[in-house]
């Protein structure tokens, strides 16, 4: 059957507002820093009046590939999120970083974990075990929450403020007596995290484990990815943390290099 090349008008109005719905989600993909963008800044990014604004918004909304936050400015949802997890899958994301993550673990004798932003929440999407025969029952494609876990702080001191807003609003609950349960707490860690260039958890998300981890940046300098070093207590004790660090940080600058960042 040939192509139809004059498509009835009813085809061109579906067709022209599938483009102006995608225009919206790609300037709404120019905020990397979680803030969004008011109604009417998108309106005048992309020449659209308020009504049309709206009209095209609802189903993107309807999708989750929209979120409209409490200030009334409007984001890019949770699903356009699952969307790009699917397609790392299918690049394979965790293989290609593989060998970073395996001469980390060999060089540390630890386990090392390679996750994305899920917030308020992270996933595991990569593990590489310590050789020991006391091993983390971390379980690819788990979730944990990011205000409590290194790997989550790490993540969450490169975020907008909205998402970190985000974060807190959804609660923090004790997980241990050394949880961080307050946003002046959290505020503070994510300050000195920025400032040193790594995030730790001291027995703050589970009983008796110690990580340490380091941000991942991608080609726009976007931070969605972070990796860590995880141990029982007994075998990583606090003051040995920060001694990590170098190694994690060096790490998670290869696989930011190898992502297209020029942090």
């Amino acid at each position: 059957m040939s192509p139809d090349l004059n498509p009835a008008p009813g085809r061109r109005n579906n067709s022209a507002s599938l483009r102006r719905a995608v225009s919206i989600l790609l300037q709404l993909g120019e905020s990397t820093d979680g803030s969004g963008y008011s109604l009417a800044e998108l309106c005048r990014e992309l020449d659209l009046n308020k009504s049309t604004s709206l009209r095209l918004l609802q189903p993107l909304l309807e999708a989750r590939l929209v979120e409209h936050l409490p200030s009334g400015r409007y984001r890019l949802g949770w699903r356009i999120a699952q969307l790009g997890r699917a397609y790392l899958a299918g690049l394979d994301l965790p293989r290609g970083m593989h060998d970073v993550l395996q001469k980390l673990a060999s060089q540390t004798s630890e386990t090392v974990h390679l996750v994305v932003a899920d917030y308020p929440n992270i996933v595991y999407i990569h593990k590489v075990d310590t050789p020991h025969p006391v091993r983390m029952f971390s379980r690819i494609g788990n979730s944990a929450p990011a205000y409590c876990t290194s790997v989550g702080k790490a993540m969450l001191a490169h975020a907008g403020p909205e998402t970190i807003e985000l974060v807190i609003a959804n609660g923090m609950p004790a997980h241990t007596p050394r949880t961080i349960t307050t946003p002046e707490q959290l505020r503070a860690a994510l300050s000195e995290i920025r400032q040193q260039g790594y995030a730790v958890d001291d027995i703050e998300h589970e009983e008796g484990i110690r990580c340490v981890a380091a941000p991942v940046f991608d080609h726009a300098g976007a931070c969605t990815t972070a990796i860590s070093v995880s141990a029982p207590a007994e075998r990583l004790p606090a003051e040995n943390l920060a001694e990590l660090a170098p190694l994690v940080i060096a790490a998670a600058n290869e696989i930011s290099t190898r992502l297209g960042a020029s942090r």
